[in-house]
């Protein structure tokens, strides 16, 4: 069966109106599309919270700036939806940019706290106000009582869980961890980007972590765990942005693990190829 398709606002509208008017919880899933195993794990969490399941789907120029990758974004709206109709996914919100941002569109939310942590934001600092402008959007968009975010972005979903929490958003912000392939690489559209020798390096980011935090969990000196990590990640090819210990909460730096809870995290490039990670100590 095939899975409804929503392009509207008031279309969708009328669909969440008609769920809350029996009462039924909803639960939203916001995507960009090119759906994997970690996409569809959020959706089966989500199932778990609620009556109604709604995925959008939308690329969002809002957070690619001229040099990053928005027109090579891998797309694949048939295979997604197939995959959506498989879960039983009551609808698909699939948007254009030029409906959620129509001519005149002249407002931006521009998030402080956790979106100014010097870690994504300092290699992408217009990336977190595109990101929430458009999860705002979203959220008010499709009313959900949950909307589910994947642990890998871990800061965008502290940006995210931040805002709703500011803006008193009626939506309970659901983290769901991070689907991993059996080596340890995490679950990214951009995954496909990687090239076979790229592929077989990537896991080292995931080993470094776990080494890591291994290591600060049994009191090691954190400056020097991670200056060691920091070398072996570039040993195996990486370039570099960040591997840093952050508080799991605020994302403030720390300097020793009575400081925690503790949250690592990494960013590093391969090849054309841009990869993030993040664990708990």
């Amino acid at each position: 069966m095939a899975i409804r398709v929503v392009r509207t606002v008031s279309a969708l509208r009328r669909a969440v109106i008609r769920w809350r008017g029996r009462g039924e919880r909803i639960a939203l899933v916001p995507t960009m599309g090119a759906l994997h195993e970690g996409h569809l794990a959020l959706v089966r969490a989500g199932r778990r919270r609620a009556r109604r399941l709604i995925v959008s789907i939308f690329v969002n120029p809002a957070q690619f700036t001229p040099h990053e990758d928005l027109a090579s974004y891998p797309r694949s709206l048939k295979a997604d939806l197939d995959a959506l109709a498989d879960m039983k996914v009551d609808l698909a919100w699939a948007p254009t940019a030029a409906l959620m941002y129509p001519r005149g569109f002249a407002t931006r939310i521009v998030p402080q706290g956790p979106a100014t942590a010097g870690l994504e934001d300092k290699f992408r600092p217009h990336f977190f106000s595109g990101v929430a402008t458009v999860v705002a959007k979203l959220l008010i968009q499709c009313a959900p009582d949950f909307a589910m975010f994947g642990d890998k972005d871990y800061q965008q979903l502290k940006v995210v869980t931040r805002m709703a929490k500011d803006l008193d958003l009626p939506v309970k912000i659901v983290p769901v961890a991070t689907v991993r392939e059996r080596d340890g690489l995490a679950l990214s559209s951009r995954n496909s980007y990687l090239s076979p020798d790229e592929r077989a390096a990537a896991p080292t980011l995931y080993r470094v972590l776990t080494d890591c935090a291994g290591r600060i969990a049994r009191g090691e000196l954190l400056a020097r765990v991670l200056d060691e990590g920091a070398a072996a990640i570039e040993r195996s090819g990486f370039a570099l942005d960040y591997l840093e210990a952050r508080h799991a909460e605020t994302l403030a730096p720390i300097g020793s693990l009575k400081e925690g809870p503790i949250r690592l995290l990494v960013a590093a490039r391969i090849g054309k190829t841009r990869l993030i990670d993040n664990i708990a100590v």
